[in-house]
């Protein structure tokens, strides 16, 4: 083969790849809870499809998988589909931040759907939508404020 032949074979892989990352964006994701009194807070980042439906979990906040049923319309989904391919992590006490990294299918941008923070905390108010952001490469780049045990949410594309 010669050399021209290997370079357009290994231009065409390249670029074949490079299509099939960019399918999704990595992005940071900065958490501000309010100075709220009690125990952690679970807490679930969905992706709701432009009808209002759940489409899936991006990450749950809170690793002890008996009180995911506090997280109430969020369970509904999980008991159909407690297989979820989210990351997990610890929940987050009041005043406290967590940062950490979510992906983002690049095909639900600008396209109606939205990011919903679904909150819970031990004996205290359930909230829906603490936050929830339009999933539009504006509002993923602004900060959004919450309802209830979040103060704010932030984004940065990595």
């Amino acid at each position: 083969m010669n050399f021209l032949v290997r370079l357009t074979l290994v231009l065409a892989l390249a670029l074949s790849f490079n299509q099939a990352s960019a399918q999704s964006s990595k992005y940071k994701c900065m958490l501000q809870m309010s100075n709220y009194v009690g125990e952690g807070a679970y807490i679930v980042v969905s992706v709701i499809d432009p009808k209002g439906n759940y489409e899936s979990t991006l990450y749950v906040m809170g690793d002890d998988k008996q009180w995911y049923n506090s997280l109430k319309e969020w369970y509904k989904v999980y008991q159909k589909r407690p297989n979820i391919s989210a990351k997990t992590g610890a929940s987050v006490t009041g005043g406290d931040r967590s940062i950490t990294t979510m992906e983002i299918d690049n095909a639900k941008l600008n396209k109606g759907y939205k990011l919903r923070f679904e909150t819970s905390v031990e004996n205290q108010k359930y909230h829906v939508t603490d936050v929830e952001i339009p999933l539009t490469t504006e509002a993923l780049s602004q900060k959004a404020d919450g309802k209830g045990y979040i103060r704010y949410v932030r984004f940065s594309k990595i």
